[in-house]
């Protein structure tokens, strides 16, 4: 069985370290200043000071969606397509190339046109009259509204576009799923019958195999019954039910906390910006909450994210790369270990 090097699976879990890097900065530079304001009514550090952080506000969030779609891209080309696909389309510098878009992307939506007030043309007027019934001057109040061309570009560049791809990625992934399971089913059914010719050897590509370049070789030998197929066939339906879910909950929480925020920002310039700002503040720290749970979805319950964290982290240590590598057949556990080339298709 073919084995992929500790390199390999660590360059495309670099997708995971820089999202952690993009949530952890949104907890530490954006929340306390947001949670500071919004516990005290008041904003205490000037108005070059508001304009960076809401700048870091929209770099940091936009950068944290745009590595899940960069996620779901990944794993979609690691499933849904043959392995010298993949070695052809995530190569070294493509994936630096992504993760440096991931970066570059939120700059021409965050810093560039809000330091150079882009997003107040034509709507001053309204903003300050926001700040006058907020009761404070430039330097005690932080009013950011947005007109209707930035709001449209930003949501479609952080938001809708992302979101698109994602449920294509994701949508190609279940449909792939889902036809392994019928694979699976075809062969337990194959091997109850009795088998006059040479045993075939029938390769099944796994959706939730440790590396793309991993096959699973399933052999209907002649005799064989359907008591030996039932093992591992069911223990692979279940590992594929848990891809299904766990896949929906990662696109439920991300459409979750961030549609109502975006679709909020699209509609309230069209409304004369007649939207609470209470409903705003719940929005957009809803908004926050996504980047406190994909710690969680995408790593902390996940056995191949936490050792690719590691390896990484510990300056590619072959001791954690060698835990990530098993052989289909040598225990039951290894069907419950399911993963797509470092990417976990199930809640463990």
């Amino acid at each position: 069985m073919a084995t992929a090097s500790p390199q390999q699976k660590k360059k495309t879990n670099y997708f995971i370290v820089s999202l952690a890097f993009a949530d952890l900065l949104v907890a530490l530079v954006v929340m306390p200043f947001a949670a500071i304001e919004l516990t005290t009514g008041h904003w205490r550090y000037g108005e070059i000071f508001c304009l960076v952080r809401t700048s870091l506000d929209v770099l940091l969030t936009t950068a944290s969606i745009l590595h899940l779609c960069c996620i779901a891209l990944d794993r979609y080309y690691a499933i849904c397509c043959q392995p010298l696909v993949y070695r052809h389309k995530m190569t070294p510098v493509r994936v630096a190339v992504m993760l440096s878009g991931c970066w570059l992307i939120p700059t021409f939506i965050s810093f560039l046109p809000i330091m150079q007030s882009w997003n107040a043309i034509g709507i001053e007027d309204i903003i300050e009259e926001r700040r006058a019934l907020a009761g404070g001057s430039n330097d005690t109040s932080c009013v950011f509204l947005v007109n209707r061309p930035y709001a449209l570009i930003c949501s479609a560049v952080a938001f809708y576009v992302p979101l698109a791809l994602m449920v294509l990625a994701y949508q190609r992934i279940y449909v792939t799923a889902m036809t392994h399971v019928r694979q699976i089913e075809t062969l337990q059914r194959a091997g109850s019958a009795p088998v006059t010719s040479t045993a075939p050897m029938i390769t099944v590509r796994s959706s939730t195999s440790s590396d793309p370049l991993e096959h699973y070789r399933l052999r209907t030998t002649i005799g064989s019954s359907s008591s030996e197929q039932a093992p591992i066939a069911n223990s692979r339906m279940r590992v594929e039910t848990k891809a299904a879910k766990t896949l929906a909950i990662i696109m439920g929480c991300f459409c979750l906390c961030w549609a109502p925020f975006f679709i909020t920002n699209v509609v309230d310039p069209f409304i004369h910006y007649s939207v609470p700002w209470q409903l705003w503040t719940a929005w957009l720290w809803l908004g926050y909450i996504n980047s406190g749970l994909n710690p969680f979805l995408y790593a902390f319950l996940n056995r191949a994210f936490r050792r690719a964290f590691l390896v990484i982290l510990c300056c590619g240590d072959e001791r954690y790369a060698r835990q990530g590598s098993y052989s289909y057949g040598h225990t039951p556990r290894a069907c419950s270990a399911a993963s797509v080339n470092g990417t976990s298709m199930a809640l463990r």
